[in-house]
């Protein structure tokens, strides 16, 4: 059991790191290049319904924040449910 706990945390912290990374990318690099267009298939599927409910303010993004901790949220939810089978 404790491996799949610790599978599940480095699973979310990869998910973040990537996020973050994407994120990054993108304001630096645009939308166009490979790499930002080969993370944007993987992550604007995750990222559309949230930018539908918070647009952009002052031209700032925030849907990635929010997807971080979403994940972060879900992930310590299955932890718990894990520890709990113990």
């Amino acid at each position: 059991m404790d491996l799949t706990i610790i599978i599940v945390n480095s699973t979310v912290k990869v998910f973040i790191l990537v996020i973050f990374i994407y994120t990054l990318l993108r304001f630096f690099l645009g939308l166009y290049h490979p790499v930002v267009a080969l993370l944007g298939k993987a992550f604007n599927p995750l990222l559309s319904p949230i930018q539908k409910l918070v647009p952009p303010l002052g031209g700032l993004d925030f849907s990635p924040m929010i997807l971080m901790i979403l994940i972060q949220v879900l992930g310590a939810i299955i932890v718990s449910v894990l520890r709990n089978f113990r």
